[in-house]
């Protein structure tokens, strides 16, 4: 009944590679999903390996959020959106954004899911 595109991971390592690319030292292109998120949490991590750990919990919790969203569309996000929004089509594009806190927007109704 409704076509949903989400890649909530591919957001966030996109955001990442572009605030890399911002801050003046880019990520390599051919870098994978796992390192971008270890040279994140690098930023912050007292090692390689607890910056590994936030790493893939990150991409649990991502991962968690999307199934959710998929799991709810029909019985609950779809109806909010329509009620909030006045958005009446099937197709529904979900983006990890971050803006003033990390935010689920879909795209075509401007709804917002703060997290």
């Amino acid at each position: 009944m409704y076509e949903i595109t989400i890649d909530l991971i591919r957001d966030w390592n996109d955001t990442v590679k572009e605030i890399f690319r911002g801050s003046g030292y880019p990520l390599p292109e051919n870098i994978s999903d796992e390192e971008i998120g270890i040279a994140y949490f690098m930023q912050t991590a007292q090692s390689e390996e607890e910056a590994a750990q936030l790493s893939a919990e990150n991409r649990v919790r991502l991962s968690s959020l999307q199934q959710t969203i998929a799991d709810n569309l029909e019985s609950v996000i779809a109806p909010d959106i329509r009620s909030r929004t006045g958005y009446e089509g099937t197709q529904f594009s979900f983006k990890w954004v971050y803006n003033n806190g990390e935010h689920i927007v879909e795209e075509r109704s401007s709804y917002r899911i703060p997290l």
